[in-house]
């Protein structure tokens, strides 16, 4: 099995959790849905391109950064509550304007695995990211995304002989995790419903018509011997991935 191997960075990001109002909590890690929009946005396609990804990372700390949010609804414009205002369909609209905290994680590391359905577009999406149409970035528009390494790499399913070090936190399907021999749910794991695919109604309305199950595998975690896995060979060291 081949895939595209990006290897990329980002001095700080933001992935935002939907659920999270007052602070701008991030994910540990892009969701699904984020990679495969910005893959999308490189290579410049507009119709959904069928795709696996495996997704793993490491960031040095996190940081809480202060923003100025906008507020606005379709409220009458009144000087006594609103800083601001806009006309609209030829009324004055108020808008509040006010303080607000965003999770900022810092020099994140990111290894992505992209496994299109159509193995011929592997080159197409290689010559993408290193060739893009627009800026890349993740998470956040000002979230640049600086690309280190893209490869095409080949994956093999291999029986580990000794127990393996994770050396980035990865998300880990479901259904993949009850076969690795640790016991996740009972150590700083956390479990994700993540959204990946979506379409767009007639309404203009974006309707999730994927979801990804999965669990927030930490770094320094071990998958025990036995285990059969897909993996990566990176200047000689073994790298586990999870596609989903």
């Amino acid at each position: 099995m081949k895939a595209v191997r990006l290897k990329a960075y980002q001095q700080t990001a933001n992935y935002r959790k939907p659920t999270s109002l007052i602070i701008k909590e991030s994910y540990p890690l892009p969701p699904y849905s984020t990679v495969i929009g910005m893959i999308h946005n490189a290579c410049g396609y507009t119709d959904y391109v069928p795709m696996r990804l495996s997704i793993a990372g490491k960031y040095y700390s996190s940081v809480s950064d202060a923003y100025t949010k906008y507020e606005f609804g379709n409220m009458k414009y009144e000087a006594s509550r609103h800083q601001l205002s806009v006309e609209s369909d030829g009324k004055q609209i108020g808008i509040n304007r006010g303080l607000g905290h965003v999770q900022l994680l810092v020099d994140m590391e990111l290894l992505i695995h992209i496994i299109p359905e159509d193995e011929s577009r592997l080159e197409e999406i290689k010559n993408g990211l290193i060739y893009p149409e627009n800026y890349l970035s993740l998470g956040r528009h000002e979230d640049l995304l600086r690309v280190d390494e893209v490869e095409i790499t080949e994956l093999n399913e291999v029986m580990l002989e000794n127990n393996l070090t994770l050396k980035y936190d990865m998300y880990v399907p479901v259904e993949v995790k009850q076969n690795l021999g640790t016991d996740l749910e009972d150590r700083n794991a956390s479990r994700y419903r993540l959204n990946k695919v979506f379409e767009v109604n007639s309404s203009g309305f974006r309707r999730w018509t994927q979801k990804v199950e999965c669990i927030h595998m930490s770094k320094n975690n071990l998958i025990a011997e036995d285990a059969e896995i897909l993996t990566d060979n990176i200047k000689g060291k073994i790298i586990p991935v999870f596609p989903a």
